[in-house]
């Protein structure tokens, strides 16, 4: 995690010989603007606009209001490049970064492109487009205006929920955090963060990718693998259809499954496959409940019954949201049942062991190979073997 002083709005563009003091003109711009986010001062977000841009103003202001109940602890932007100045414009690529108070360590960071026009006889510069990056996601409160729900361990922001949902949420996040940190032994920060945007469409907007990988998930964990510093703070994001559709039951396990990922992240690297990412997740959420394999386990149980017993543990492709939700299923309910078996044949330290093991690497290559030998005395061959008996044990 970054440990980066954040305290007051501020960024220093960058010199080149392209831009010049154009980066530097640009950056105090930008940094006029995040003093009047923090201060939540209307009248100086607006002056930093483009007095000539009308709607681009009006929907400036009403994402200033959307924003006024998230609890910031920072506001700030870094201008990453400028191009070449044509005409009184200029385009800049930015990075936005903020923090939410008692909940982030280290910024969130929003790859930004800016426009920006002079104006008047002092030649000042003034945004007149602000979106967000090529391939990059847009934020909650560019949606709607954000609700907020606070919990002993978590914070939701929500956006068009009601706010006795958004505190249910709440509640629900609250149990997963304690049961979490029961089972996974590293310091973790003990809070998340929830978003519940309005639709499953405004939830691939947050996460940038296409609707039909969402649909019918229930809830997914941003964050990148590896603590490579660029997005290190967690936000576990809700589809509010698909986990309304579940009882309390569901709603649980799914809370405690990602919130597992939180806690998780910085163990969890490139190196890790997503089996034993997803099945540590599941073994931390099923554990308190009281439910059977089969239960838990309906898709791979009736493969298993029918004859289908799978060759090899579950491949990271076969975890893809796609059309196939029985693979999916069964992807999920196989990594769970290994997690499982490693608790049974060697233990919980010896899982936790590795899974750190194996996220030590930055590559997957040999690094599920090197784990399994050093830490569990096995082969990936000799654990899919016992794998598949568990299977038949466990399910059959």
């Amino acid at each position: 995690m970054l440990a980066v002083l954040l305290l007051a709005p501020a960024c220093a563009g960058p010199r080149d010989s392209t831009t010049g003091i154009t980066a530097q003109e640009v950056g105090a711009t930008l940094d006029r603007r995040a003093a009047a986010v923090m201060g939540h001062d209307t009248d100086a977000y607006l002056a930093a606009l483009d007095p000539r841009a009308g709607s681009f103003r009006a929907a400036q202001r009403t994402e200033l209001r959307n924003l006024a109940d998230v609890p910031l602890a920072s506001w700030t932007y870094e201008v990453e490049g400028v191009s070449d100045e044509a005409a009184g414009r200029v385009t800049a690529e930015v990075e936005l970064r903020y923090r939410i108070k008692g909940y982030d360590k280290a910024p969130v960071s929003s790859s930004r492109t800016v426009e920006l026009v002079r104006r008047g006889g002092d030649r000042t510069w003034y945004i007149a487009a602000d979106r967000a990056a090529d391939g990059a996601p847009g934020q909650l409160w560019q949606q709607g205006d954000v609700e907020v729900a606070r919990g002993t361990h978590s914070l939701v922001l929500g956006v068009g929920r009601r706010a006795a949902e958004l505190r249910r949420i709440a509640a629900t996040a609250d149990r997963a955090v304690p049961a979490v940190t029961g089972s996974w032994p590293e310091a973790w920060a003990e809070r998340v963060v929830v978003l519940v945007p309005e639709s499953v469409e405004d939830m691939a907007g947050l996460l940038g990718s296409p609707v039909a990988s969402y649909r019918g998930i229930a809830a997914v964990t941003t964050g990148e693998v590896g603590g490579s510093g660029r997005a290190p703070a967690d936000r576990v994001i809700v589809n509010p259809q698909a986990y309304g559709m579940l009882g309390d039951f569901g709603q649980r396990v799914v809370l405690t499954h990602e919130t597992t990922h939180v806690a998780t992240r910085a163990y969890t690297s490139a190196a890790t496959p997503v089996w034993l990412s997803e099945g540590f997740a599941d073994l931390v959420a099923y554990r308190r409940e009281s439910r059977t394999a089969s239960e838990i386990a309906p898709e791979l149980a009736e493969a298993v019954r029918a004859g289908d017993l799978p060759a090899r543990l579950p491949a990271d492709e076969d975890f893809g949201f796609g059309e196939d939700t029985g693979k999916l299923s069964r992807a999920y309910e196989g990594g769970w049942l290994a997690c499982e078996l490693i608790v049974r044949d060697w233990g919980e330290d010896e899982l936790i062991a590795f899974y750190k093991a194996v996220g030590s690497r930055s590559e997957r290559d040999g690094s599920v190979e090197q784990a399994m030998h050093t830490v569990l005395g096995t082969t990936p061959a000799d654990f899919t073997a016992r794998w598949r008996e568990y299977l038949r044990a466990r399910l059959g």
